[in-house]
């Protein structure tokens, strides 16, 4: 079996998360900021690159560890079969770059085309705030992780 390294970053401002849908495929559930390592590359570079790719900006913060994952793909549509290795990591921001805006990831690890994205902010905390069923693939399995963080820290206990 195939492992594939991967690297996600959960970015908080105030009690909202950033998150990604696709457009162009609207079954695919909510997403965060992430992807497959390079050769050498470490998980935090990998987190801090595919964030970039895949926002189109670029973090001047401290990342923080929030959690390890094993997803196993097998006849996933355009993800690579296998084991996904996966590292989390949680980062905040005082103020938001943009409410809402599209991007497109120009190197998809499973190739093919450029793949658009819808990026806004969710709020953890409203009662309509998404469940973790309605994130793709296993990504909602952080959502009770990063809230609890954020409680501790706007509580002001590190």
């Amino acid at each position: 079996m195939k492992i594939y390294h991967k690297a996600y970053v959960y970015l908080t401002c105030g009690p909202e998360l950033l998150v990604f849908s696709e457009p162009d495929h609207p079954d695919v559930g909510l997403q965060v900021p992430g992807g497959t390592l390079d050769p050498g590359e470490s998980y935090l570079q990998g987190a801090l690159r595919e964030f970039a790719e895949e926002t189109g900006l670029n973090l001047d913060i401290a990342l923080e560890f929030l959690a390890d994952q094993d997803h196993f793909f097998e006849n996933v549509p355009d993800c690579l079969d296998g084991l996904h290795r996966r590292r989390h990591f949680h980062g905040q921001i005082r103020e938001k770059p943009l409410q809402e805006w599209e991007h497109f990831e120009m190197s998809p690890s499973a190739g093919g085309p450029p793949i658009r994205f819808r990026l806004h902010w969710i709020d953890l905390f409203a009662a309509d705030a998404p469940s973790d069923t309605l994130f793709f693939e296993g990504f909602g399995a952080q959502l009770q992780t990063v809230k609890s963080r954020m409680e501790r820290l706007s509580n002001g206990r590190h």
